[in-house]
């Protein structure tokens, strides 16, 4: 997808998504067969609805019917959340991490290409505090750790994790 289309479409499709009160996270292009597949990628702080979905995905077909911006070929249109596995990549899905385990490859000095997995505590402007758990009976230990001294991030999926709604009740 050309720079031009991407930021066309960005720009057309920001105000629909921005109006349901969520964010436009990616807008990919891709080759399914003959025709394009268009996929939009919206997320928010208290995740997507499959329904939000659903009309958004109207809207935005709507909005693209009236326009140029997807020229005359035939395309597919996709609208989702992200998912769980997405890499980590703006101040705001750190935050939406909050309280889930992360996998962290590091960027400065001894800890350069080093990998660390800890559950994120607290986020702020220059960066989180962390909770590393402890490896064969260890404690776990607190690390703070700067945004500059990350290269990836991506949330590890914890299938016993429990959910905050039960921790708090």
């Amino acid at each position: 997808m050309s720079t031009t289309q991407s930021d066309r479409l960005r720009g057309l499709l920001e105000p629909l998504v921005a109006a349901k009160g969520l964010d436009l996270e990616d807008i990919e292009m891709s080759k399914a067969g003959k025709r394009r597949m268009l996929r939009v990628i919206v997320d928010s702080d208290e995740g997507v609805e499959l329904d939000t979905c659903a009309e958004l995905s109207h809207e935005i077909s709507d909005q693209l019917d009236e326009s140029d911006v997807m020229g005359e070929d035939e395309y597919v249109l996709e609208v989702s959340s992200p998912g769980a596995d997405r890499p980590l990549t703006e101040h705001r899905h750190y935050v939406r991490a909050l309280g889930r385990l992360v996998k962290f490859q590091l960027t400065a000095g001894d800890d350069k290409g080093a990998e660390l997995v800890a559950r994120i505590l607290d986020v702020d402007d220059e960066g989180m505090d962390l909770e590393v758990p402890g490896v064969k009976g260890r404690k776990a230990t607190a690390r703070r750790i700067a945004f500059t001294d990350i290269a990836k991030a991506r949330v590890e999926i914890e299938f016993n994790r429990k959910d905050k709604k039960e921790e708090e009740a």
